[in-house]
């Protein structure tokens, strides 16, 4: 994928990944589906997002890699490692800022 896509996708992931755990753990959201809301959609975004680009929607799960990549090869994965901190950070104020839109109480 190109960095563009790349970028929209991990946005789009961490803003519906906020949006879930947001929702689901409203005070008047139904009780004892939590875990299975946030991990099953965790577990569906790695899915697709690994087939992509490698999503991560986590910045410290990139930049750990990055950063073990670079000691042990080159700097390859750090160059492009900005995209999964600064794409993440951005959907998850995206994702709140909706929830906030659509849960207006």
């Amino acid at each position: 994928m190109n960095l563009a896509s790349l970028f929209g996708l991990e946005l789009i992931l961490t803003s519906l990944f906020i949006m879930v755990i947001f929702s689901t753990t409203r005070r008047d959201a139904l009780r004892g589906f939590e875990a299975w809301a946030i991990g099953g959609f965790l577990f569906v975004a790695h899915l697709v997002g690994a087939q992509l680009g490698d999503a991560s929607v986590n910045p410290a799960r990139s930049l750990g890699p990055a950063l073990i990549e670079a000691m042990s090869k080159d700097a390859g994965a750090l160059a492009i490692v900005w995209l999964f901190i600064v794409g993440p950070i951005f959907g998850g104020l995206i994702g709140w800022q909706l929830f906030k839109l659509i849960h207006t109480d």
